[in-house]
């Protein structure tokens, strides 16, 4: 055999590899994951859930992901709690 048919031969080995795995899922059947988020979101909108970004230092933001972790719920649940206690605080203390 020539240098040139193997070559071709290890191309054509690769290219059959590279087939068997098939269509990647963003181009098949989960190419409507989306509206999956869109979905959230007009959930999150009949709840009364507004997005709010805030910048955090990296020490707090550990420190909620802890909590989170040991009281084995969502960031979400648990900084609205800490904002609910300290602005109720605050509330109290100004009184």
């Amino acid at each position: 055999m020539k240098k040139t048919d193997l070559e071709k031969n290890k191309g054509l080995k690769i290219n059959s590899g590279a087939n068997r795995f098939g269509t990647p899922g963003r181009f098949g059947k989960d190419a409507g994951v989306p509206m999956q988020r869109r979905e959230q979101r007009k959930l999150d909108q009949s709840l009364g859930l507004v997005p709010f970004a805030v910048k955090l230092n990296g020490d707090l933001v550990k420190q909620i992901q802890a909590l989170a972790q040991t009281r084995q719920t969502g960031l979400n649940e648990v900084v609205a709690e800490l904002l609910k206690k300290a602005l109720d605080g605050e509330v109290s203390a100004k009184k």
